[in-house]
């Protein structure tokens, strides 16, 4: 049949011969998914990703970040999200109901502490919070209705180590889930899994893209059921993710390892300058001996990364530590962490949490790929101005 050109315009006989390979993962976009019949409709399974269903559901450029971010894990399966907390989301309205406990470390990154009081509100979830340090004496927090155990390691801002075995342990004696924000070490230095937790999530917004341009989340698992569960919270809740973010995160994943090691080298150059440093009181990075959980990051990681804190000597104020933080012209102020580009975030810990005992103003860097000796001549600028 001869059709018009408006027509043509839509329908082409033409296809692109078979066979194009190249390294670049090709860039799928779909919302609609074209079945070959009404039969390959009706057989197609969206949770097994046996088959292509409907574009919020996958397609082979989510389905092939999915599977490369599992294998880091060494995982079995990945579900994306458009951020970390979305994918904290996911996971909690995956796996609780009204009735339910959820237990969350006191250091936890802070709009995970936010859900927890939302789930609280409005949900009729109580949401407690627990030492970070508590390892083994989490046991006797557990409740009957206690079903998820939130960990983080390391905290995102004052940095704990935690016992992650030994809270596994504990919690999968009371009939609990363990999940581990593992977006600080981007699943490179810290196996979760070996350690005994049942879900890992990560934010890609980090390492995983490198570039500070991306927000999206992944949760990966290892159990089907699991996965299922979680699968079905992703669909009903609408979370899906742009083929041109997942080909950007797909593209930094051939570089992270080396930049994750750069990080980590800078980092701990520029961590060890601070603490010699008589304006700063502590430094908080696990690779230093005085971190809370130091022996623990010994036995349970293989690397460290560019994120860590400090606490300046009391006696400065907040203007004081703000002025610093203002006059340094390598770093920006900003959230997030991961990228090429150093950054500085002071924090009012007094606010965050009530047990928090230091007095002087803890203040987070993420150090980049400039050079160390650079920042560090930055931040030594910064602080003759304090």
């Amino acid at each position: 049949m001869k059709y018009s050109p408006q027509t043509q315009l839509i329908h082409n006989a033409y296809e692109p011969p078979a066979g194009f390979a190249a390294f670049p993962t090709a860039i799928h976009h779909a919302s609609t998914v074209l079945f070959k019949d009404v039969a390959a409709m009706r057989s197609g399974d969206w949770k097994d990703k046996s088959a292509y269903t409907y574009g919020l559901h996958g397609t082979p450029t989510t389905f092939t970040l999915e599977a490369r971010l599992a294998a880091i894990e060494d995982g079995q399966f990945c579900l994306l999200a458009p951020s970390g907390l979305a994918a904290i989301a996911m996971v909690d309205f995956a796996l609780l109901k009204s009735g339910d406990d959820v237990l969350l470390p006191d250091n936890v990154y802070n709009p995970n502490r936010e859900l927890g009081r939302w789930l609280s509100a409005d949900f009729g979830i109580t949401a407690r919070y627990y030492d970070p340090m508590i390892g083994a004496g989490i046991a006797q927090l557990m409740q009957p209705n206690t079903k998820l155990v939130w960990a983080e390691a390391p905290g995102s801002v004052s940095m704990e180590v935690p016992d992650l075995p030994a809270i596994c342990k504990a919690a999968h004696a009371a009939g609990a889930l363990v999940a581990l924000d593992n977006t600080w070490s981007a699943g490179l230095a810290l196996r979760g899994f070996e350690h005994g937790v049942d879900i890992i999530m990560q934010a890609l917004t980090k390492y995983q893209s490198g570039g500070s341009d991306v927000l999206m989340g992944a949760v990966i698992t290892r159990e089907r059921a699991l996965n299922d569960r979680i699968a079905m919270a992703h669909m009903r809740l609408g979370l899906g993710v742009s083929a041109d973010d997942a080909y950007l995160v797909l593209r930094g994943l051939s570089s992270m390892k080396l930049r994750f090691e750069a990080h980590d080298a800078a980092a701990r150059k520029v961590a060890h300058w601070l603490k010699a440093r008589p304006e700063i009181a502590r430094v908080l990075h696990p690779a230093l001996a005085d971190c809370p959980g130091h022996e623990l990051w010994k036995r349970d990681f293989t690397g460290a990364g560019g994120l860590f804190s400090v606490v300046f000597d009391a006696r400065y104020s907040e203007e004081q530590t703000d002025r610093f933080v203002d006059s340094l012209a390598l770093f920006g102020i900003g959230y997030s962490w991961g990228g090429a580009n150093s950054l500085v975030m002071p924090y009012r810990m007094q606010a965050m949490r009530k047990d928090w005992t230091d007095a002087g103003v803890l203040v987070r860097f993420n150090i980049g790929l400039e050079d160390a000796d650079d920042l560090i001549a930055d931040l030594a600028q910064g602080l003759a101005r304090l």
